[in-house]
């Protein structure tokens, strides 16, 4: 049985594309590293003829060549349970994923919670491996920006950093504003004794989300507990906040999972939602539309968010003018609790 060419033995080369494309070693470079200067007709009998013999680039030989890996590293401070669990760090990843599909760049994920994983991560993120870093969930003690930046690897952070030596490229959403803003739709739908469930304070989102019911509240009685982020930590701060204040009529809560917590437990409690206790998550998460009742909180541009995290980096990696940071609006999806 014949065919009408032979393959070789081995691996397919550059030369064997180039044959049977009928064009120069060159043009095959330029098709493979995505470069623009290769015409239509050219580039479409390349990758016909790299589709027929199965050729897959040598990365290791390419980023001799480029001084680029096409890899790029998404780092995120948590623990599994956590990423995989919480609807946020999946809208995210949805964004960045998106942003990259038309780019030669693979991702790839790396949690970092424990020092041991943060040592194998540390170990990774080198010039040999990667050509940027996108980080996520950092909390105020994480001494990755430094190590990158000693390093000299393009990273952007998301999120606003907070902490010494953490001078990195952002992508954030605006905490601060989303967070007054729905403060003071509580204040002016009647509301009188606001209190807050915040978030963790060794993170800017934290940080920041207070800071945004602060400014709404001004001169008023400040009622504040504490979560990790986590829907247990919601029920178990608006347990705390009732015992102080029973009389309590409204809670903002800086996350859709802590304000399912708090809902629980305003449940468990019998206190009617929102008649007694009006109550506002930030994300819009899925979540919010599946609580009971269904959540009043604040949307945050998650998916948005991961693109331009993406588009920042690729332009540190390029060496592009780009701004040190994109701040994203919010707005207030009202629903039943608040």
């Amino acid at each position: 049985m014949t065919t009408q060419r032979t393959r070789s033995a081995g691996r397919p080369t550059l030369d064997e594309v180039a044959a049977l494309a009928g064009v120069g070693r060159g043009t095959v470079s330029r098709v493979v590293n995505g470069s623009p200067q290769v015409s239509p007709e050219a580039r479409a009998a390349v990758q016909d003829a790299i589709k027929e013999l199965g050729y897959v680039p040598n990365r290791a030989a390419r980023a001799l060549v480029t001084q680029r890996t096409d890899s790029v590293a998404l780092v995120v401070s948590e623990s599994q349970d956590r990423v995989f669990a919480q609807p946020y760090f999946a809208g995210l990843v949805r964004g960045i994923s998106s942003a990259l599909a038309d780019t030669p760049l693979q991702l790839w994920l790396a949690m970092a919670q424990t020092a041991a994983e943060q040592q194998r991560v540390e170990h990774h993120l080198t010039s040999q491996h990667v050509d940027g870093v996108l980080l996520l969930s950092l909390h105020e003690s994480d001494q990755l920006p430094r190590l990158l930046r000693d390093r000299g690897l393009p990273a952007v952070l998301g999120g606003r950093p907070i902490g010494p030596g953490q001078e990195i490229s952002y992508v954030d959403i605006d905490n601060v504003g989303g967070a007054r803003g729905a403060v003071e739709h509580l204040i002016n739908s009647g509301r009188r004794k606001v209190a807050t469930i915040a978030g963790l304070q060794d993170m800017g989102v934290g940080v920041d989300r207070l800071r945004g019911y602060q400014e709404a509240m001004g001169s008023a009685k400040q009622r504040i507990a504490y979560g990790d982020w986590g829907e247990a930590s919601g029920t178990e701060a608006m347990r705390e906040l009732l015992a102080k204040e029973s009389d309590i009529d409204a809670v903002f809560v800086a996350s859709d999972l802590m304000a399912a917590g708090a809902l629980r437990a305003l449940r468990e409690l019998r206190r009617r939602v929102p008649d007694d206790v009006a109550v506002v998550g930030f994300e819009d998460s899925p979540i919010a539309a599946q609580t009971e009742p269904p959540l009043t909180t604040v949307y945050q541009p998650v998916e948005e968010m991961g693109r331009q995290m993406v588009q920042l980096l690729l332009a540190r990696i390029r060496n592009e003018d780009s701004p040190s940071h994109v701040l994203l609006d919010t707005h207030l999806v009202k629903r039943v609790s608040g």
